[in-house]
């Protein structure tokens, strides 16, 4: 900080470092001073007049954005004058400017608006203009509205000056002065980077999101940073991609075992809530954040989280958990590190739960489930194994408290003809079975029955144990199917057929009992009613068959816990818990697919942190497992302009043909290699820089005369 000065605002006496603006030196001790160009993240400019003031010993007005503090300076901002040509300066900005605020996405969020009522101006002095300029709406996550700009410059000196891209100016038609790209091209043509710092600056309805606010459940900062709003563990997604593109594996590994203990499974198996949500989709091709996540995985050699992390005192409470799948592993993680005992009972010979027996090995591989689970040994949870709960409230008479993380592991039998034939497997079971080792019971010719990932597992996992012909039939069209788009095609390259939009009318066998195949009908439509239950329009005359001697339920699963249990339950026999995961008995809670129905790893993962939250405090905690384990990061808000940015596709994975993988369960998903990777991390448009940009301070913000900075 430079040499300290005295000078006075409107009688108030302030100490300020010499040479900062005036305006800022006001504004900070909080003195309200009208303004409109002035942004504290922006060069000066000057331009809007509202900031003027007198100062004693000048003549005219200066504007106090561009006026420097020194020794002595004596400012007055509302004398007769100033008011006089402040209104005046105001006047002129509304006479090209619409007057429609109420109907104006901004409203209520305007900073012209609620200085109009500062300064206590009206268009109705001025000659009101029209500018004719039609409002473009063709660029992604943006609209540009100039008949509502007022020339502030603010969006042109973040493009160029905040941002270093550069690629708004100010254009000239024969009537008015706007604001544009080069030749008017659109956004992707002239090299944007889409960082949207234009929309965060901009005081009017000019340049805006296409996604308001006003318009979501959703917070600003989640509307601003989506990726990491979508994701159920909310890990910080911008901040590892960046790591990664800096060629920091270490550390983007450590921001995301801030938030969760598996991240080289999430890396190969991850649903991807946030990329589904990612605005760089909006531009070309959403971000492979699950890709980025492996490499980050894969390359960690555990620098700034092994051995580092938080572990409590021990405060002589036991818990045990019921299941070692990913929601109960990640709370025996995270109330083992606040400091409680804690043992997991799985019935199951391993621990992983549908990780190591839902989810095929060529998908992920085993020894990565192990070594991020020796992890949560190393932590000291215990681990008994072949141990199944049926009446878990008798835990209690050993344990303080008890969570049930049981998941989804009985298959469902749709009620259809058929059904109970010998041949009709399910898709838990089937996917258990191979894992092991053990004999399926397939034939040769397969029907799977059922469109999600799962039903994709259990195709894939027949072809590879020795299928002859598979066909996958679901109720869904090709386009809503649940599935992973990649999933459905690299079924359809190792020779499945995938029939959507069918109904599953009953499945047909001999007289002996044996299946012969299933017949469906073509569906017209299908939609949930407002009562969320499931409506079927079939096709007239569409019925047909397909032959098979194995069928495959792959139509969702229920918790496998009896009535007998003594907790309360729900639909297909889930676990009831209140808002804290407590079930019907005092002392157990609940969390992961037993309480919400079969989602996806990441989810459960989320839910198990919850649990671990509600433990904790129920047994004396204050429920913060936050942990901070990577280094401070420099987020440069100067990304620069990149030539043809917006085109940028995802960059491709290395896969292995189908001849090579689809008669074996080897991982055939090399991921992203090394020399693409800076690519895909390049292409992040980098949401959560916008955070870093200061809000607006509207003068309702503002409590003048208070004693601040005073000397």
């Amino acid at each position: 900080m430079g040499n300290m000065v005295n000078i006075t605002v409107d009688g108030t006496r302030l100490s300020v470092p010499e040479g900062k603006s005036v305006l800022e030196c006001a504004l900070q001790a909080g003195i309200y001073i009208p303004h409109l160009c002035h942004h504290p993240d922006l060069p000066e400019n000057g331009s809007c007049r509202l900031c003027i003031a007198e100062v004693e010993g000048q003549e005219g007005v200066t504007t106090t954005c561009t006026l420097r503090a020194k020794e002595g300076l004596v400012i007055n901002t509302k004398t007769e004058k100033v008011v006089k040509l402040r209104k005046l300066a105001m006047e002129l900005l509304l006479a090209g400017h619409p007057e429609d605020c109420s109907t104006c996405p901004k409203y209520g969020d305007c900073e012209l608006q609620t200085l109009i009522q500062y300064v206590g101006a009206t268009a109705g002095r001025m000659h009101t203009r029209v500018k004719g300029l039609k409002a473009n709406e063709e660029n992604p996550l943006l609209i540009h509205d100039m008949n509502r700009c007022v020339l502030c410059g603010r969006c042109v000196r973040a493009c160029k000056d905040l941002r270093k891209v550069g690629i708004l100016q100010y254009n000239q038609n024969e009537m008015e002065t706007y604001v544009g790209t080069l030749h008017d091209k659109l956004l992707k043509d002239a090299d944007c980077r889409f960082c949207t710092a234009c929309a965060a600056v901009c005081p009017t309805g000019t340049i805006r999101d296409k996604i308001q606010a006003m318009n979501t459940t959703l917070t600003k900062e989640d509307l601003i940073v989506p990726c990491r709003a979508e994701c159920p563990a909310h890990t910080d997604i911008p901040r590892y991609i960046r790591f990664v593109k800096e060629g920091d594996c270490d550390a983007a590994a450590a921001v995301i075992r801030e938030k969760v203990p598996f991240p080289h499974t999430l890396g190969l198996i991850c649903t991807q809530a946030c990329a589904k949500q990612c605005k760089r989709g909006e531009v070309s091709e959403p971000m492979s954040i699950k890709d980025i996540k492996r490499y980050a995985a894969e390359h960690d050699t555990g620098k700034y989280w092994m051995g580092k992390g938080k572990q409590l005192p021990d405060t002589g409470r036991r818990v045990c958990v019921v299941g070692g799948g990913p929601a109960g592993l990640t709370a025996a993680y995270y109330l083992r590190k606040q400091g409680h005992a804690v043992t997991i009972k799985e019935a199951l010979p391993t621990v992983g739960g549908m990780l190591s027996y839902g989810i095929p090995s060529y998908r992920l591989p085993r020894e990565v489930i192990a070594k991020e689970v020796q992890v949560i040994k190393d932590q000291g949870v215990v681990m008994e194994t072949g141990v199944r709960v049926e009446k878990p409230a008798e835990l209690l008479k050993e344990y303080d408290a008890v969570l049930m993380a049981i998941g989804n592991h009985m298959g469902v039998r749709l009620p259809i003809p058929g059904k109970d034939l010998p041949e009709v497997l399910v898709n838990i079971t089937f996917l258990r079975q191979a894992s092991l080792g053990e004999e399926t019971g397939m034939g040769k010719r397969v029907i799977v029955l059922g469109g999600g990932n799962v039903a994709f597992d259990c195709a894939r996992t027949a072809k590879r144990l020795g299928a002859e012909e598979i066909h996958l039939a679901c109720l869904e069209a090709r386009e809503v199917m649940t599935a992973d788009d990649e999933e459905i095609e690299q079924a359809q390259e190792e020779g499945i057929f995938v029939h959507p939009a069918q109904t599953f009318e009953r499945i047909t066998g001999t007289e002996e009992g044996h299946v012969t195949g299933v017949d469906f009908m073509n569906v017209k439509r299908f939609y949930f009613d407002e009562n969320r239950r499931a409506i079927t329009e079939k096709e007239e005359g569409s019925e047909h068959h397909i032959d098979g001697d194995t069928v495959i339920f792959a139509t969702g699963q229920w918790t496998d816990l009896s009535a007998d249990a003594g907790l309360a339950q729900g639909r297909a026999n889930s676990i009831v818990v209140d808002a804290d995961l407590k079930t019907s008995v005092e002392g157990i809670f609940a969390a992961g697919d037993t309480t919400y129905g079969t989602k996806s790893v990441i989810q459960a993962i989320a839910s198990g942190r919850d649990a671990a939250v509600a433990i904790d405090k129920y047994l004396g905690g204050d429920g913060d497992i936050s942990e901070t384990f990577a280094p401070e990061q420099f987020k440069d808000p100067a990304i620069g302009k990149e030539e043809g940015f917006g085109y940028l596709k995802a960059v491709g994975k290395d896969i292995l043909p189908v001849t090579e993988r689809q008669d074996n369960f080897k991982q055939f998903d090399l991921g992203i290699c090394e020399g693409n990777i800076c690519g895909e991390t390049s292409r992040c448009l980098q949401c959560d820089l916008r955070l870093m940009i200061h809000p607006a301070r509207l003068w309702t913000q503002y409590s003048e005369g208070k004693e601040a900075a005073q000397s």
